[in-house]
């Protein structure tokens, strides 16, 4: 394997990405859980929709505290995410019928998280076949069903 060194990088390497407002913590702090489209709040973790969803009940567990990494976490905290994402499961066995799922972490910017910041584990309902020609030659998704049904719906779930 060949290796190119480009030490003049480092730089903007070490500069980082500039750290806007945390959408996280704003939705947490703020006062109307459907705007914010939080379906659950527990005691270390609140449970919220992706706006721009993947599939129809891809939801995020997060953290209330601003951690960046598991390794800043507390225990706890982490023990309740898995506890929820655990919840959510049965949850959207029983609303939706997917034929499997798909649990994430993106840790860093260079991971892929688009919420570099802010610790959040993914969980998403999938189906065979979910993922179609408009997805990859069009890079559209097509949801059958509108954020606020899904709201509702999830809300319901969690909160029985």
């Amino acid at each position: 394997m060949d290796y190119l060194w480009t030490p003049w990088r480092y730089r903007y390497i070490a500069a980082g990405v500039k750290d806007e407002p945390c959408i996280f913590c704003a939705a947490a702090e703020g006062r109307d859980d459907a705007q914010s489209l939080i379906v659950l709040r527990a005691r270390k973790n609140f449970v919220i929709l992706n706006r721009y969803p993947y599939t129809s009940g891809h939801v995020m567990v997060v953290p209330y505290a601003h951690q960046a990494t598991l390794a800043a976490s507390e225990p706890e905290t982490l023990a309740e995410m898995m506890a929820l994402a655990q919840r959510i499961e049965k949850a959207l066995a029983n609303l939706y019928r997917p034929d499997g799922y798909n649990l994430g972490m993106n840790i860093g910017r260079a991971a892929g998280a688009g919420i570099a910041g802010h610790l959040h584990l993914h969980v998403l309902p999938r189906w065979i076949g979910d993922t179609n020609f408009m997805t990859t030659v069009g890079e559209t998704r097509v949801q059958p069903e509108e954020l606020s049904t899904t709201y509702e719906r999830l809300r319901g779930a969690l909160s029985a």
